[in-house]
This record gives C-alpha cells, sequence and structure tokens, in this order.
C-alpha cells in the first residue's frame, strides 16, 4: 500500500472552474474566462475546457480538420497572433460532443505562451481541484542513501504531502553531502510549487544518476518552507525514516 491518498476523480468527470482563467500567446490574451469548465483525460489533472466566447476573435484558424474523438467531434484550429503561428494549438468541439462540451475549445497547452487562475501563472497542466499540497517541518530522522552513499541525513527536514505523490523530504543544504553531488541545468516546473532551481546528479564511483535531486529557490507562495532546500526522488533513491527502511515506490516519476 502507498503511503499517500490517491486523486479520486475519474476519467471524464466534469466540474465547472470557480477561478478566472487567461492565458497569453506573444503579448496577447488569448482567452479570458470565468465559464471555464474542468475535464479529467485522465484521474491525475484535468484540462481546461473554454467557451468559444471567451476566446479572443480572431485568434483560431480552422484547419479544416474536424476530427472524431472519444468525447465528440471537433475541429482542430491553429493559433494566430502576428507573426506567431501555432499548428494544431485547439480542438473545437461541435453539437455531438458529450455533455457541457459543446462549443468548448480544448488548447494543447504548450501552445499558449502562459495560463493564469485568476492573476497567479499556473505552469504544466490545471491544478487539480482535489489535489492538496502542503508543507510541515518535522524532527523525524530522515536519511537518503543511493549504492552505500550517505547523500544526506536530518532531523529536520521540511515534508511536503502531496495527493498522488509518495511523501517528499526537504533538506537544509547543510545536511546533504555535496561531495557526490553533481550540478544539473535540468529545469522543471509544477503546477502547486512553481518552477525548480536546478537539480543534481548523483556520481556512485562509475555510474551517474542523472537528476536525482532538485530545488526551489522561489517556490510560489503556498510552499516558501522549501525554498532554498533540497530533495530526493523517493523511487530513485534509499529512503529511511526514524532507522526503519522505507520501500522504494512505484510513480510516473520512476
Amino acid at each position: 500500500m502507498p503511503d499517500y491518498p490517491a486523486s479520486i476523480a475519474e476519467t471524464d468527470h466534469i466540474e465547472p472552474v470557480p477561478r478566472r482563467i487567461r492565458a497569453m500567446l506573444g503579448s496577447q490574451v488569448v482567452l479570458d474566462t470565468t465559464r471555464a469548465v474542468y475535464l479529467w483525460e485522465w484521474p491525475n489533472y484535468p484540462q481546461y475546457y473554454i467557451p468559444l466566447a471567451d476566446v479572443a476573435p480572431d485568434v483560431l484558424v480552422d484547419e479544416d480538420h474536424p476530427q472524431k474523438l472519444k468525447r465528440g467531434t471537433a475541429r482542430r484550429h491553429a493559433l494566430q497572433v502576428g507573426d506567431i503561428h501555432r499548428p494544431a494549438a485547439a480542438r473545437v468541439y461541435g453539437d455531438d460532443a458529450m455533455s457541457g462540451l459543446t462549443g468548448m475549445v480544448r488548447f494543447e497547452w504548450a501552445s499558449l505562451d502562459a495560463w493564469f487562475e485568476e492573476d497567479e501563472q499556473v505552469f504544466v497542466h490545471p491544478r487539480n481541484p482535489y489535489t492538496r499540497v502542503d508543507s510541515l517541518r518535522s524532527t523525524r530522522h530522515v536519511q537518503v542513501s543511493l549504492d552505500g552513499l550517505v547523500l544526506a541525513d536530518s532531523s529536520s527536514t521540511v515534508m511536503v504531502f502531496e495527493t498522488g505523490l509518495p511523501t517528499r523530504y526537504y533538506f537544509n543544504r547543510t545536511e546533504v553531502d555535496f561531495t557526490h553531488l553533481e550540478w544539473s541545468d535540468t529545469e522543471t516546473a509544477c503546477p502547486y510549487k512553481g518552477r525548480t532551481t536546478g537539480y543534481w546528479s548523483v556520481r556512485s564511483g562509475d555510474t551517474l544518476h542523472p537528476d536525482l535531486a532538485w530545488t526551489y529557490d522561489f517556490p510560489t507562495l503556498a510552499l516558501q518552507p522549501i525554498a532554498g532546500l533540497i530533495a530526493f526522488y523517493n523511487e530513485k533513491v534509499d529512503l529511511a525514516i526514524d532507522g526503519v527502511p522505507i520501500e522504494r515506490v512505484v510513480t510516473h516519476f520512476s
């Protein structure tokens, strides 16, 4: 049994979005709505579906490519803003769409330059309203090792509890052994925590284990306690909590 709760929404579940949603391409606001809906295309997180009337006029270019999809017939559109052209950027659903989707537009997330919930930028994908993310300070003893090398050891971590993921343990930098770590320029983003500042790989003899640890120097306001701290993928290292080894979990990060 995993040590974390699963997401509860099922595929094709629809809910209204209670937040104002906007997105930009170049310097133009392409969509601005308080009438979006969430649709769970898979259980982990939803996508936004936007009323066509709340999309800026003339930015959608019909590519004359109707598609018979699981949720109904949709016409594929490009996005055009000035000299910026993004092909296959959106699908507009017709009259035979599943309930709640007729006249709605489903944008490819990466086809737009920035998305906002109210006035806060959101990264990677919409935030799941059924996901909770908490950061709690803890004096439990946590040790991280790999191939017999102790990488971090602390009784003052910040634990991050996120629905659908194992508990993450964030260490003060003084409690991490950097002699085994090599800086990586990899950057990722999280809808709940923001953008990482960078990663570290772990060198064990002649073997390099890429991108096992990361840090957020400027996380979102709700996750400020992890600013500047370092976490490791539970899926790829050996963890012991209060001296008890923890079995490696399997997630989509494994």
